[in-house]
């Protein structure tokens, strides 16, 4: 049975407190003069729920107040959040138990012309099937991002590291990578450095340490990633955060995808090349991932 989507609205009262309501998602709730969907100017979380639990909910609500401040938003109260995540699963129902559920987090600079009060909203939706992507595994293109590695210290005004819901580009690099007859893109800067997905973080099994690049190159802070290295460390493997150069990459051996919908997928096939696989290995930390 699929779970009915759930919204909640977050407004802020008179006295300046902020009030969750639950809405009709099927109806208009959102300004057309909201920055949000006039000028894409705001951030998000999507936050994996599994077995009716949040996953990784507080490294979320932590990387939401960290994305609204590299935007100048006001400060997210994240007791709030926190309480309308939970909230929002709870209007689930028992079916929220039986299948996996994305809640998205909105929040917008408001309205324009406004009087600067922030817009924001949870919604919880079923994600459906991520069985063929985790077991089938996913075939990915390197596509050129256009900015250097070091982006995120030399220019930190365009915002690399930020979950803001300008997603344009990344929805155009989707596209490009079906064109080419992928599923999923990893972007590479100009300097040849492995970055992120447009939705997820890049893993690489390299000389028998799994490697990710770090959040210090303006890459997004992975929370699945952040699950599966402790996974991996507790079990005695070794991790690293550091820059991986397209070479690398490519004589990796083994590589995923990881994200808070399919927790990790892995990459069968890279440039049109194929990359080894461990079916067994994957199962397995796919398993514990969804049990976390």
């Amino acid at each position: 049975m699929t779970v009915k989507p759930i919204l909640l609205m977050l407004r802020t009262d008179s006295s300046g407190d902020i009030e969750v309501r639950a809405a009709d998602p099927d109806a208009p709730q959102v300004s057309v003069l909201d920055f949000g969907v006039t000028r894409g100017d705001g951030v998000f979380e999507s936050i994996g729920v599994v077995g009716g639990r949040p996953q990784a909910l507080e490294p979320h609500l932590e990387r939401l107040a960290k994305s609204a401040a590299m935007l100048d938003l006001p400060e997210p109260p994240l007791d709030v959040w926190r309480s309308a995540v939970l909230q929002s699963i709870e209007l689930a129902g028992p079916d929220a138990a039986d299948e996996e559920l994305l809640v998205k987090l909105i929040y917008t600079r408001g309205i324009e012309g406004g009087d600067d009060t922030a817009t924001g909203w949870v919604h919880l939706f079923s994600s459906g099937p991520y069985d063929h992507e985790r077991e089938g595994g996913i075939s990915v293109v390197t596509l050129d991002r256009g900015y250097r590695s070091d982006v995120a210290t030399t220019s930190p005004w365009l915002l690399q590291g930020a979950k803001t819901l300008s997603y344009a580009v990344n929805k155009a690099a989707l596209r490009e990578a079906g064109r080419r007859g992928a599923d999923d893109v990893i972007f590479i800067s100009t300097d040849g450095i492995v970055l992120e997905g447009p939705n997820s973080t890049v893993i690489a099994l390299i000389d028998g340490v799994y490697v990710t690049t770090p959040s210090s190159l303006g890459v997004l802070e992975g929370t699945t990633q952040a699950a599966f290295f402790a996974d991996a460390e507790g079990r005695g493997a070794a991790t690293e955060y550091r820059s991986i150069t397209v070479d690398e990459l490519r004589s990796a051996s083994a590589l995923w995808l990881a994200s808070s919908g399919r927790q990790i997928a892995p990459v069968v096939s890279l440039d049109g090349e194929a990359v080894a696989q461990d079916p067994a290995f994957t199962s397995a930390a796919v398993g514990r991932l969804l049990a976390r």
